[in-house]
């Protein structure tokens, strides 16, 4: 099951029959929420939200909501598969994962 991490607003949180948390379960996607008045917790999704606004929803003109779903993935697919990260030495978290699985296995003489 996939995961989404949101904050403790009502936009994401509710009872059953709140839109989000059905949408969520629809897609068997499960719920997280940072802990409340925690804002180092919250300072780590804030950039993200930022840096998604400010390389992609402000830079496109969307012919539709169907339009702007595709324009999301190409967008999620070139942040995690072609965007570099200072934090990763330049390396994209597509790639991570790779690195750490290609590695030579240790064997005990």
């Amino acid at each position: 099951m996939d995961c989404s991490c949101s904050d403790n607003g009502t936009e994401f949180k509710g009872t059953d029959d709140h839109a989000f948390v059905k949408a969520c379960r629809q897609h068997g996607i499960g719920q997280k929420f940072t802990r409340v008045n925690r804002p180092q917790t919250s300072g780590k999704a804030e950039p993200v939200s930022a840096h998604m606004i400010d390389m992609w929803h402000s830079k496109i003109h969307f012919k539709d909501s169907a339009d702007r779903r595709i324009q999301l993935l190409r967008f999620i697919n070139f942040y995690n598969t072609v965007k570099p990260r200072k934090s990763l030495n330049n390396a994209t978290p597509y790639k991570i994962p790779f690195a750490y699985f290609n590695q030579p296995l240790y064997k005990q003489p």
